[in-house]
């Protein structure tokens, strides 16, 4: 299943929430956060999304507001002779309930796949992607170092998708987020969990799932970023660890809107693209 990576190590989080007691696929994922001084209502802060980067962020979009993150990513493949060029949409759609809390759908899309095979030429495929629908639970604010934000968020899967990208059980996800602005103008942002997945075969399997964000605010309008992630096994049939990596920039064009552009590469691992690209727009209404 081609999904975001986002994994963390238990200690990692581990570490955090002693601070703030004094206090996620095989694929690239989602994004930058602006470091969270503000309360979750939003009310005065500028758009977070959860895109391009691979860890979530920990905060909502606050009460009554509704928000739409699109990109469009292009990822590689080779093995053998063999070379694969994958495109598709990453979509996610956020309502706030609340402060604390929000609803969300999100897919990779429309699905375009071109197979090349030494001896079988050139196979083109497309489909739709799964759709998830969850929430974010968004429960402590960041108090700067000595308290980072933390929040909770949970995907589920039913079986869907049309062709080759279908999936056919559902499938579910549970991740620990955390915004941690240790230094000014740095953030970190760990995510920690686990899923419950399908791989290529059909077969449904259990995995770890870490990631990690490094954001660097370059001025009011510029952030740059640095992700990795983990996922261990990577499939059912495959003991190993994947492992991905990116990093990228983001651009406030205003208050409400975002536009973003990344790149990275499997480092180990079957699954991972080598490389991938994504470009970006965020909107908060």
């Amino acid at each position: 299943m081609r999904w975001k990576y986002r994994f963390l190590a238990a200690a990692c989080v581990a570490a955090l929430a002693v601070s703030s007691t004094v206090p996620g696929y095989a694929q690239q994922g989602q994004q930058p956060k602006t470091p969270a001084e503000q309360p979750s209502d939003n009310s005065d802060d500028t758009i977070n999304p959860d895109r391009p980067g691979i860890a979530d962020g920990s905060t909502v979009v606050g009460g009554h507001r509704f928000q739409i993150e699109l990109g469009v990513q292009h990822e590689y493949r080779s093995d053998s002779g063999s070379s694969e060029h994958t495109w598709f949409i990453p979509t996610l759609l956020r309502f706030g309930v609340n402060d604390h809390w929000e609803v969300r759908v999100e897919t990779n899309g429309y699905i375009y796949d071109r197979l090349f095979a030494p001896g079988a030429g050139i196979t083109r495929t497309d489909g739709y992607a799964p759709v998830a629908v969850g929430f974010k639970h968004h429960w402590q604010d960041s108090k700067g170092p000595e308290q980072p934000s933390l929040g909770v968020i949970f995907r589920l899967f039913p079986p869907s998708g049309s062709g080759a990208f279908a999936s056919s059980h559902a499938q579910y996800d549970l991740r620990l987020a955390a915004d941690w602005d240790f230094a000014p103008s740095w953030s970190l942002n760990p995510n920690v969990g686990f899923g419950r997945y399908e791989d290529s075969n059909g077969t449904v399997f259990t995995t770890g799932l870490f990631a990690m964000t490094l954001t660097r605010i370059v001025d009011k309008r510029i952030q740059v970023f640095a992700d990795i992630a983990l996922q261990s096994p990577e499939q059912a049939t495959e003991a190993r660890m994947s492992t991905i990596a990116d990093a990228g920039i983001t651009y406030l064009l205003d208050k409400n809107t975002q536009l973003d552009a990344s790149a990275g590469t499997g480092i180990s691992g079957r699954t991972p693209p080598h490389p991938f690209w994504s470009v970006g727009y965020s909107r908060r209404f």
